[in-house]
């Protein structure tokens, strides 16, 4: 039996082994102009079998480079772009440096130490004022996502002071607004139902109970009616 694990590996799976057979045939012809030929027949498969490259506007010149990719870059025919080089293509994505200094406090995140970081370097003005109140606004939505059920806003700006070495400081007439019932915030993974919802999901256990209590109460008088 002729199975797919002890054939030729796939270079792009997406076209399948046909492509990649038809790409070797072509190689293997020895007339230039009938590999020219042939491989623009190659072209317009492939071009069937991935149809979300039409929408992009260099979708013919990756299909080319498609083509080279799956040839394992040498096949010899007449290509409308530049040859791409095989190191180019195949060359191991850069490291991302990820920052390893702790958290102070994890539940904020890195993103507000690093806000904390940049507007602690900004003059004092009405702008670095507005992004300190925004700034705290969302830390004590996170701090509501992953601790107690209120916090005062004393708390909010302590944590600001003390995450930011003491560089930052809230001015006195910032103060955040009272957190209404509709913008409470919930853990992920969680979800509280409104009062109306609840209230419509016990009217709906409560139809369900007499209905079948209703039912009950017929199948007990067919009974005495039988007997």
């Amino acid at each position: 039996m002729d199975y797919n694990t002890t054939r030729e590996k796939l270079i792009l799976p997406e076209y399948g082994r046909y492509v990649q057979k038809m790409i070797e045939q072509v190689k293997a012809i020895p007339d230039r102009d009938k590999r020219n030929e042939q491989i623009q027949a190659v072209v317009a498969a492939m071009e069937v079998l991935n149809p979300q490259l039409k929408d992009q506007p260099d979708a013919l010149h990756k299909l080319w480079d498609h083509i080279h990719i799956i040839s394992g870059f040498d096949i010899d025919v007449d290509s409308p772009y530049p040859i791409p080089q095989k190191e180019s293509l195949m060359a191991a994505p850069e490291i991302v440096p990820i920052p390893k200094e702790p958290l102070a406090a994890a539940h904020y995140g890195r993103n507000i130490q690093n806000m904390i970081n940049v507007i602690s370097s900004m003059p004092e003005d009405d702008n670095r004022d507005r992004m300190i109140k925004n700034m705290a606004t969302y830390m004590r939505q996170q701090y509501l996502i992953w601790n107690k059920d209120s916090v005062s806003e004393e708390t909010i700006f302590k944590d600001i002071y003390t995450l930011s070495g003491g560089k930052l400081r809230v001015p006195e007439h910032i103060h955040l607004e009272s957190i209404s019932e509709k913008d409470k915030f919930n853990k992920p993974g969680f979800m509280v139902q409104s009062s109306a919802s609840l209230a419509q999901h016990h009217n709906q256990v409560r139809r369900f109970n007499n209905s079948k209590s209703s039912q009950g109460n017929k199948k007990v008088n067919r009974k005495k009616w039988k007997k």
